[in-house]
């Protein structure tokens, strides 16, 4: 309505000067002058804005450079607020992010930017609470790992999460490895062998060596965590038809109030080691990265999926394993990371193996499995 309406304000002239304006006969000297309302520059300044909304919703490069910023700055993020000598408040964190997620969706519901989530279904709420526990552990591990490890050797072991969740879906769901995924897995495991070396060298120190202990330790609990938390959603989301906001919305809400209870429990809420975990010098931008990082989980799966529509999968896919050599990149800047040569090896193998997975996975797609090697599980 509002467009047609700025129409006919417009005024229509013959291409002589001597046509009909606004429905009055206009002399035969007079030139048809323009006249614009504010009605007519609101709207098209309002068309003017949907077509560079819609440009931009179709930009190529737009889609991954949010898809690669969020994933990225997730990463940092983290890494940030974890870093911390005295941080021992990984429950509290956890819980800051799933309430911050939980209302960022609620309010893009509010707001009529998502339209397949229904109301709280206590059915799915039941059958998703082991699922949501299993993602509790795996962020709360992965937490535990950045903290005692760098990003780039954290980013490098991550890959072998590919390898146990690859065989896992052989179990799981008679799927099959290609001989050029099994390449790219001898590479993620040489990688990590690599890194491991070239971080043993770097630790001087016997309380060094404890970090680094403690830091692949819970590394490996996260490997295992978030192998089976893909492998349990993959199969619930089978059963159930799960959507993408029905995941992201129960997976938040559900696991509020088990963090809230965990933090009480066991963490330490004392005014002192408040003080000692958000130091008065960093306690507000530490409280703006836990708030970014609840909605970061929320932008990234937004841009995942912007970058599939606006590009491929297979850009998708090529995108997330180029992806790691930044990541790695950055934690070196702002985390100074030990630069080796053991440790620039590890990350050149971890982004190639990326790579060759990637392309192993693309190739895959394209041909019919074949049962060579014992490598499958169908029955």
């Amino acid at each position: 309505m509002s467009d047609k309406k700025s129409d006919d304000m417009l005024p229509m002239s013959s291409g002589h000067g001597n046509g009909v304006a606004n429905g009055r006969t206009s002399g035969a000297n007079k030139q048809p002058f323009p006249s614009f309302t504010p009605a007519q520059a609101k709207t098209d300044a309002l068309k003017g804005l949907g077509l560079s909304m819609a440009s931009l919703d179709n930009s190529r490069g737009a889609s991954v450079f949010a898809y690669c910023l969020s994933s990225m700055s997730m990463t940092i993020v983290n890494k940030y607020v974890v870093s911390g000598s005295n941080w021992n408040m990984n429950l509290l964190y956890l819980a800051v992010q799933s309430i911050v997620g939980t209302l960022a969706i609620i309010m893009c519901k509010q707001a009529g930017m998502v339209k397949d989530l229904g109301p709280f279904d206590s059915q799915k709420a039941k059958t998703w609470f082991p699922i949501a526990l299993l993602l509790v552990a795996m962020i709360y591990t992965g937490n535990k790992a950045l903290q005692y490890l760098s990003v780039p050797v954290y980013t490098i072991f991550k890959n072998l999460t590919i390898i146990v969740i690859a065989y896992g879906e052989v179990l799981w769901f008679g799927s099959s490895l290609t001989p050029l995924t099994l390449v790219s897995f001898i590479m993620m495991v040489f990688s990590s062998v690599v890194a491991a070396w070239a971080d043993a060298k770097s630790a001087s120190t016997a309380a060094a060596i404890t970090t680094m202990n403690l830091g692949y330790g819970w590394m490996g609990i996260n490997v295992f965590c978030a192998a089976m938390y893909a492998l349990s959603m993959r199969k619930i989301i089978k059963k159930t038809g799960f959507n993408n906001w029905e995941v992201m919305y129960y997976n938040n809400l559900l696991t509020i109030p088990v963090l809230i209870v965990s933090s009480l429990l066991v963490e330490d809420w004392s005014s002192t080691n408040l003080n000692s975990n958000f130091p008065a010098n960093s306690r507000y931008s530490m409280c703006m990265g836990m708030v970014y990082s609840g909605l970061g989980a929320i932008f990234i799966s937004y841009s995942t999926a912007w970058c599939i529509r606006a590009t491929s999968s297979t850009t998708y896919a090529m995108v997330g394993a180029l992806n790691k050599l930044p990541v790695a990149i950055l934690g070196i800047i702002f985390f100074a990371a030990p630069v080796t040569f053991g440790s620039v090896s590890a990350i050149i193998l971890g982004f190639v193996s990326g790579i060759v997975y990637t392309v192993a996975k693309l190739q895959k797609g394209k041909e019919k499995p074949q049962s060579a090697l014992p490598l499958t599980n169908k029955r």
